[in-house]
């Protein structure tokens, strides 16, 4: 069997060699126009006027286009139709695209943007929460709220009660590989296209649109990504869109690419969030109460932000049953960049509120944060845990020995609450929870990290130092699986057996560097039991399989995985219904396996296999398709099953803060995530570790900042944070809950994508935990933890804010 074991990324040799072939690596043809956006200035105002003639006449420059050059459609949003590609008569953020420049070098065209001469009457921009609810300025016409039991009434009779308020910052993606599009125009006005997108069918969507043609006439390809995080699901069609309207107008091939800093300046970036609470609990801190308010920082345009907070709502419970619970939601609309898609899609905001209320509680109560957590625990359900070992006991300055090996929205009326099974407990929005494990990975975690006896070292070292003081945390996770847009749950896949036993395929989903392509590769080679080398993917094609969904919401494995695995299902059955007939035995005892095929006492290579059922003139092509059983979801009710499985995790972060400065490190994470019956530990691995760091830079030192007048200032990687190497824990380990998942996957896997993201939540629980040992005064630590925010919370606690 291939799934199961542990392969190199498919294109690894490529990456670290350099050989990797993206976008902007693609031989261009003999002359290839290239493109750049002139951009406002101004966050709001209205356009007098734009004088493009120096652009015009500037070295480089064939054409120069403004809105009302536009051919077809003016739109390259995924929603609402609220997104020009170009700017008329208004802007709305600085660093909209007013004008677009096709020059014969990317250099020309960037030169010659700057040229122009813009003027716009300026109105006050509205930037933060607070200016959008005093204007009322949103995208629905109030509030979403969802609503389980009596809360008023149970905040009302609450043994003890809280409420505070926590900034939650937005995040830049900072994708190695910047947003960049190839057009290359055919006969009879065909495109193909060359795109660094997570969604080519709705670039191939938006592309025919603006050249008033239908979608056959539009061909979208994607090789590879260098990286996407969400931010290629929708900002990429800016990009292919102008190519496309370049490439029509001047029938030569287009090709457009960001600079890092205009990527930043017109990009979107996770949603910011404020969240309020109001709790009741008793007193061991379980939760009876539960009042919760989001505000969400959209943007100037709808793009993705709905579901976005939506899923922030769906996940505002966390791994805690909440009984009593109220969840209301704003969506507010700023003069800022649109906000977007970003690795958990609202999730971790919405995760991020609830962990804060347990670090409030337990500072309330005085009690070891684990133990209030463990109090609002949704129950395990009766399905076994894998067996691990009991770990020997720890050596100082260790690893502990922890790494044992190294899937948006819809409403229906006819939703209604699904039936809970007895015993079962539900969510916010009434889905049962009936696969939960995450007191028993918990426990396991706390005792292979030995969190109690580092409990109390921590303790005792924070009475001994009064500077340097340390904290720890256990912060846990669930995270629902599936795109809470009902029809996106669903793919396709082509596989193509030849004559010499080698197999070709292609599906839906997009590579950007998580491994989707080896995983779903490996289910091609298992299910026909060949050498995984036998197997190989090609781009993603449009032209090839249709109509296809995001790779997003973790559910590029499991979709197009199921995609494969059916196609596969069908050639398989082809040939062992040839072969049983041939050898005159029943075809349940055809058997593939170690790249040869058995029917009755005849034994054959595959390759022979497959070139005696292609001389019998039997189909070795097939289509696949799947999609997910069992969802329904409606959001305007705020009820159904949005989701068909969760996945858990939790991580233990240790961290020493300098109280003089505020000056942080992470000195160990210990994680223990579920994987389900892992595919390939080693990538799961990977995407645990890298999930893991990039939540904890969006918690820590990732910092977006815009001044008075709407304008990004850290727009490049000398004013923006990500972590660096040297950010990451001295100590980290990494294992792997490995247990078939109970929902009918793909050999009963999980979705690794989006979930080991939150587990960075662990790390600014940590820092408020170091904080609260600073004093008797509770310091309510925002995000982002910067050094600056570490030090307030610190002087905070000791009495001096």
């Amino acid at each position: 069997m291939s799934t199961g074991t542990s392969f190199p990324h498919d294109a690894a040799h490529l990456h670290v060699t350099g050989a990797a072939r993206y976008v902007d690596d693609i031989p261009t043809p003999s002359g290839t126009l290239h493109l750049a956006f002139g951009l406002s200035t101004t966050a709001r105002g209205k356009i007098n006027a734009m004088d493009l003639a120096r652009v015009r006449q500037a070295a480089g420059v064939v054409a120069v286009l403004t809105a009302d050059d536009l051919p077809f459609a003016n739109d390259v949003s995924p929603s609402n139709h609220d997104e020009p590609l170009l700017a008329k008569d208004t802007v709305h953020y600085t660093g909209q695209p007013l004008f677009l420049v096709i020059a014969t070098s990317h250099l020309a065209a960037r030169k010659g943007a700057r040229l122009a001469d813009i003027s716009i009457s300026p109105e006050v921009p509205i930037l933060t929460i607070d200016a959008a609810l005093a204007a009322d300025s949103r995208f629905e016409d109030g509030p979403r709220i969802y609503t389980k039991g009596d809360p008023d009434t149970a905040l009302a009779s609450a043994r003890h009660r809280l409420s505070g308020s926590l900034e939650i910052g937005g995040q830049e993606h900072f994708y190695l590989e910047g947003q960049a599009a190839l057009v290359l125009p055919g006969e009879n006005g065909d495109m193909l296209v060359q795109s660094s997108t997570q969604h080519p069918t709705e670039i191939q969507h938006k592309v025919a649109e603006a050249i008033g043609l239908p979608m056959h006439a539009v061909r979208v390809e994607t090789r590879r990504m260098g990286g996407g995080f969400g931010g290629k699901e929708s900002q990429g069609n800016a990009l292919a869109v102008a190519c496309a309207v370049g490439a029509r107008l001047t029938q030569k091939p287009c090709k457009m690419r960001y600079d890092r800093d205009d990527d930043m300046i017109i990009t979107g970036k996770r949603h910011d969030f404020r969240i309020t609470y109001d709790a009741g609990f008793d007193d061991t801190g379980r939760l009876t109460a539960l009042d919760f308010t989001h505000y969400v920082r959209c943007g100037w345009a709808m793009d993705l932000s709905l579901p976005v907070a939506d899923r922030a709502m769906l996940h505002a419970d966390n791994a805690y049953h909440l009984s009593d619970v109220r969840i209301t939601s704003h969506r507010l609309k700023t003069n800022t960049q649109s906000a977007t898609a970003f690795r958990g899609f609202g999730g971790p905001q919405g995760i991020v509120g609830i962990e804060r209320v347990m670090d409030h509680i337990a500072a309330h109560l005085l009690l070891d944060p684990l133990d209030v957590r463990r109090a609002n625990f949704y129950r395990d359900s009766d399905l076994g845990s894998p067996s691990l070992p009991t770990p020997e006991p720890e050596l100082p300055g260790t690893n502990g020995d922890l790494t044992t090996r190294g899937a948006r929205v819809e409403g229906s009326p006819a939703v209604t609450a699904p039936p809970v099974p007895e015993g079962a407990q539900t969510t916010p929005y009434m889905q049962p929870v009936t696969d939960c494990i995450i007191n028993t990975l918990t426990d396991r975690l706390a005792l292979m990290a030995t969190y109690r006896n580092r409990r109390d070292a921590v303790t005792q070292w924070n009475a001994q130092n009064p500077i340097l003081k340390r904290g720890l945390a256990l912060t846990p996770v669930k995270f629902g699986i599936s795109f809470t847009l009902t029809h996106l749950n669903q793919a396709g896949a082509l596989v193509h057996v030849y004559q010499d036993g080698s197999i070709h395929l292609n599906h839906g989903g997009t590579e950007m560097g998580q491994g989707l392509f080896q995983k779903v590769a490996q289910i091609a080679a298992s299910e026909f039991g060949v050498p995984l080398a036998q197997v190989k993917i090609t781009a993603t094609d449009t032209g090839k399989v249709p109509n296809t969904s995001a790779t997003a919401a973790s559910s590029g494995t499991d979709l197009n995985g199921m995609a494969v695995l059916n196609a596969c299902k069908t050639i398989r059955e082809r040939m062992s219904d040839y072969f049983a007939t041939l050898h005159n035995c029943p075809t349940d005892e055809i058997t593939f396996h170690d790249g040869h095929v058995t029917a009755g006492t005849t034994t054959l290579t595959f390759a022979q296999a497959a070139q005696k059922t292609y001389e019998a003139r039997i189909s070795l092509s097939a289509t696949g398709f799947y999609k997910t059983p069992d969802i329904q979801w409606d959001r305007i009710k705020g009820l159904g099953r949005p989701f068909f499985y969760f996945a858990y995790g939790a991580a233990i972060t240790e961290v020493v803060i300098d109280t003089l400065t505020g000056e942080n490190r992470i000195l160990r994470a210990d994680i223990l995530h579920d994987a389900g019956q892992s595919l390939n530990p080693a990538l799961d691995v990977g995407q645990i570790e890298g999930g893991y760091v990039q939540g904890a830079g969006w918690l820590t030192t990732e910092e977006l900042v815009w001044d008075e007048k709407g304008a990004l200032k850290t727009h490049a990687p000398a004013t923006y944070k990500i972590p660096a190497c040297s950010d990451r824990p001295d100590i980290f380990n990494v294992a792997l809950w490995d247990r078939p998942n109970p929902a009918r996957t793909v050999y009963r896997s999980k979705a690794v994508g989006e979930p080991p993201f939150m587990l960075g939540i662990s790390a600014w629980s940590a820092l408020a935990d170091a904080v609260r040992s600073c004093g008797p005064t509770y310091a309510d630590l925002q995000t982002p933890a910067t050094a600056e925010e570490v030090l307030r919370a610190v002087q905070k606690a000791q009495g001096d804010d």
